[in-house]
């Protein structure tokens, strides 16, 4: 079955709904920086947020900014849309970019994404979606 774009007019962009631990992260997006946590106790980063440590779960983490460098892990190419909005874009990448400071992050590679690799080395664009800032990556 084939979706036209005269299918997409009643689907609604999912937008991410932001809680009071996700705020910063967001704004930061918003005012074209990407943002990561980091323990001020161990040093471990990651994405998303979380209110402690995933590894030696000490409290209070401190928010850092991404140099926008990173590698490319993994990704997937959709062929079928799971969510009617995504439907115009088939087939479509979700990939897993490990930043260059350590957070791993699903996203999305844009700009030459036929030729995806292991360990390709990616920038971060931030582009808007619906209103919304979202970390894209380019191959670099």
């Amino acid at each position: 079955m084939t979706t036209t774009g005269e299918d997409m007019i009643d689907a609604v962009f999912p937008a991410p709904e932001p809680t009071e631990l996700s705020a910063p992260y967001w704004r930061a997006l918003d005012d074209g920086r990407l943002v990561f946590q980091r323990c001020t106790a161990c040093q471990h980063a990651w994405l998303p947020a979380r209110s402690e440590c995933p590894r030696c779960l000490a409290p209070q983490p401190m928010w850092e900014t991404a140099s926008g460098r990173g590698r490319l892990v993994s990704w997937v190419v959709y062929h079928h849309a799971y969510h009617p909005y995504f439907a115009s874009r088939l087939p479509y990448n979700v990939a897993v970019v490990e930043l260059a400071e350590g957070p791993r992050l699903v996203t999305n590679i844009v700009k030459e994404a036929r030729s995806l690799a292991i360990d390709m080395p990616v920038k971060l664009e931030i582009q808007r979606e619906a209103g919304v800032a979202l970390p894209r990556f380019a191959p670099a």
